[in-house]
């Protein structure tokens, strides 16, 4: 199995509770757990403004290079605005593409960057620049090595950019699983919305997971599944406020990935947000997905 990582990843924030080190990390301890071997990293290149414009305007993607921002789009971005992090941003982009491309080929990769679910074709909202998945799922589309793709956001946020790129788009089936009262709180539909009270746990937020995925493989059959695997349902997320297990995540991954596996759909992975007051489980939470990954790939 395929991993794509980039020492290029790490975003300059600043302080921010945004832990930018944990791209770093993830692959460190997935390396010292023995989850995947050097040989199984992959270097990704930067993504092209041909490829970022199957998705973002040209005028947003001109504010992007020049910085020509205003205060209150900057104040929505919720990042500090510089040339090395729109690079950081174009390069997890380039990452989320060349996972697509692997996942086509092995049945099965993940972006260790990625999942920026919040990027709109005209603006950055929430932490996030670019939408790399909808990039990668219009240029999987492009080359025709996919017709239609289906996206299950386990992020605590529901995926209001994803929703918005992909609005009455029949070759693109949304599943957002989400704490309603959270970010963003203007949230426009998916093709399923599956909206979470506060607190929910580990065995409610399971049960409608795993309906919900069901309910989506009855009205659509994909080619191929892109995951956006948040960690930050976790119980102790400081942006979230759902209540789900370190073991209670691990069997949302499973659910996911077997659902895929079933139906033999390859898989693209990306690891969107996570913000535990602890930093070590964000990590934990990520590397498990990639474990978890690991053994769809070996079944």
């Amino acid at each position: 199995m395929k991993v794509v990582y980039s020492d290029g990843y790490f975003l300059k924030l600043g302080e921010h509770v945004f832990p930018a080190v944990k791209y770093r990390r993830i692959k460190e301890k997935l390396l010292e757990d023995k989850i995947i071997a050097p040989s199984d990293l992959v270097e990704p290149a930067m993504a092209t403004d041909d490829d970022i414009q199957l998705v973002h305007t040209p005028s947003y993607i001109q504010k992007l290079k020049m910085g020509t921002f205003s205060p209150v789009e900057v104040m929505r971005q919720e990042v500090p605005y510089s040339r090395e992090l729109v690079d950081a941003f174009y390069l997890a982009t380039g990452g989320s593409i060349l996972a697509a491309r692997l996942a086509v080929e092995e049945r099965i990769a993940v972006n260790l960057g990625g999942g920026f679910h919040h990027a709109f074709p005209d603006h950055g909202e929430g932490f996030c620049l670019l939408h790399d998945v909808a990039v990668a799922i219009r240029r999987m589309q492009k080359e025709r090595k996919i017709a239609k793709a289906w996206v299950v956001d386990c992020d605590v946020h529901q995926g209001n950019g994803t929703a918005a790129i992909f609005k009455n788009d029949s070759e693109v089936f949304t599943l957002s699983i989400h704490q309603f009262n959270n970010y963003p709180t203007w949230k426009p539909a998916s093709s399923l919305d599956i909206d979470l009270s506060d607190g929910v746990e580990d065995a409610e937020y399971l049960a409608k997971l795993k309906e919900g995925l069901a309910t989506s493989l009855e009205r659509f059959k994909p080619d191929m599944l892109f995951y956006v695997a948040g960690a930050d349902p976790y119980r102790e997320d400081q942006l979230g406020g759902l209540a789900l297990t370190l073991e209670g995540l691990v069997k949302r991954d499973r659910l996911v990935l077997e659902a895929a596996r079933e139906r033999k759909i390859p898989a693209h992975i990306t690891l969107a947000g996570g913000y535990a007051v602890n930093v070590d489980d964000t990590v934990t939470i990520h590397a498990n997905t990639v474990r978890v990954a690991r053994e769809f790939f070996k079944a």
